[in-house]
């Protein structure tokens, strides 16, 4: 065979092979695909094209809300002493419901799965075929163990109280999941028309699943919110979230999350300011950032690439996140004596009660005065939670900081 005919052959090949990279898939029957229930995935299937943003979700705490103990027992950040715990527990006194030595503590072999890594750290058994959380909490901060529903928790299924909000995919019937932690489909729907169809199919492709930045900011803000706000579930009453909501769908058709005001809600100060955790989205529907269209990513990211700039995951830190919207026009008053600090000591002081580590912020973005404190003993106020003004005269912090302030009062 002649050069000539060699270099024809090898190029009719790159033809062939360059037909195939490009348009030699068999055809895929889309109709038949999208006729099929959808089902979940699992995460580790959408890293196969989404490896970056795969990457960065594993670097939140999302991807760590539940973890698998069987498989990875680093997941347990603490010993399990029973001699510590039991003396942990005993110095609890009184709060107790249950003498120290007659509660449940469970061996390494018998935790599942752990839930949170931070902060706080609880543990998941297994008991007659669904998941209960052991009745024991630990408190990474100060290294303390502490009970958790020490009365009941046998009583209290984890799957139908908390697992829709710390793992993906629930199955109440089954009692099941099919992901630990807060997937990708948690917040972009179930993904197996999507993995199934071929990139060639693009517009279909794309419609198969939930962006959240594609959608309406009163849709995309409810997929925070089903996890992220005290309400009451409507299709399964014994549950404490929102059973049978998808990412896209309207929340309020699957979890009622009503405003403090109307009285639904017990965890709340007076004047409606959060009391409890998990109620961020509550707070943010009596904010003015509510009524300016400012919503949960307006400030926080939910994964990026690179290390996140605060544990928050806010775009900006500290007061630099406020002021990509916000500029301080005058410097008098509480601006003038609090050049140094940053806005969210006061515009969101911490009076949220959390754990041991300390409170979380509140979401109403309204500074809490003195005076507010004054009027509702039990509710706190911005400069207490700083400076920690234990013997001061209210009024005469108020005047303090306000000048003038009392006059009218």
């Amino acid at each position: 065979m002649r050069g000539k005919d060699l270099v024809t052959i090898f190029f009719l090949g790159l033809v062939v092979l360059a037909m195939l990279a490009c348009g030699g898939e068999r055809p895929v029957d889309i109709e038949n695909i999208t006729s099929q229930p959808k089902q979940y995935v699992g995460s580790d299937t959408c890293k196969m094209c989404h490896l970056e943003h795969y990457d960065s979700w594993k670097m939140t705490l999302h991807s760590r809300m539940l973890q698998n103990a069987e498989e990875n027992q680093d997941a347990i950040i603490v010993p399990i002493d029973e001699k510590q715990i039991r003396e942990d527990l005993a110095n609890m006194g009184d709060e107790l419901k249950v003498p120290p030595d007659q509660i449940y503590i469970p061996n390494i072999d018998e935790i599942k799965f752990t839930i949170g890594s931070q902060w706080t750290q609880r543990f998941l058994v297994e008991k007659n075929g669904d998941f209960f959380i052991a009745p024991l909490q630990y408190n990474a901060e100060n290294h303390r163990w502490v009970t958790y529903h020490e009365e009941d928790w046998d009583q209290r299924s984890w799957l139908l109280k908390c697992g829709g909000c710390h793992a993906t995919g629930v199955d109440l019937e089954k009692k099941t999941f099919i992901e630990p932690g807060v997937g990708c489909e948690a917040c972009h729907g179930q993904g197996s028309w999507h993995a199934a169809l071929p990139k060639t199919a693009v517009f279909e492709k794309r419609q198969t699943i939930i962006n959240p930045a594609k959608l309406t900011m009163g849709v995309a803000v409810q997929i925070c919110a089903s996890c992220h706000s005290k309400g009451q579930p409507q299709n399964e009453k014994e549950a404490s979230w929102a059973v049978g909501y998808k990412p896209g769908r309207s929340l309020e058709t699957y979890y009622r999350t009503p405003y403090f005001g109307d009285g639904n809600i017990k965890q709340v100060y007076a004047d409606h300011f959060d009391k409890g955790h998990h109620q961020q989205y509550n707070d943010w529907q009596v904010s003015q950032h509510y009524r300016e269209g400012v919503t949960c990513t307006s400030c926080h990211y939910v994964h990026q690439l690179g290390l996140p700039a605060t544990g928050s995951q806010t775009v900006g830190a500290g007061s630099q996140q406020c002021f990509e919207c916000h500029q301080i026009l005058n410097k008098t008053t509480a601006h003038a004596i609090h050049s140094f600090a940053n806005c969210i000591g006061c515009h969101m002081p911490r009076i949220v009660k959390s754990t041991e580590s300390g409170k979380n912020h509140s979401h109403t973005m309204v500074v809490l005065l003195p005076k507010d404190t004054i009027d509702n003993a039990e509710l706190p106020n911005s400069c207490m939670s700083c400076h920690k003004h234990k013997d001061a005269d209210l009024k005469e912090l108020q005047e303090k900081a306000f000048p003038g302030s009392l006059d009218d009062w």
